[in-house]
């Protein structure tokens, strides 16, 4: 545990980050396993590239993997 105020206040700041982090990924990677369920619908994939892109905005994850997300998404769906 940190000794100086400052650590102290940062820890509980980072814990608090990761925690919305997290639902932001939780969010996107259940957007997939329903697009996995539901392959023939587009609002699926319409919500997914919504989800992603949010995540991209808060640099919770990179452009390059948004991109694959979304091509591997859009494959999925044109089966």
């Amino acid at each position: 545990m940190p000794i100086i105020k400052s650590a102290k206040k940062k820890l509980k700041q980072d814990k608090k980050r990761q925690q919305l982090n997290k639902v932001y990924v939780l969010k996107y990677k259940k957007a997939i396993k329903n697009l996995l369920k539901n392959k023939k619908r587009k609002d699926t994939l319409k919500s997914l590239y919504s989800l992603v892109d949010k995540a991209v905005k808060k640099r919770i994850i990179k452009k390059e993997k948004a991109a694959r997300l979304k091509s591997r998404a859009a494959k999925l769906l044109n089966k």
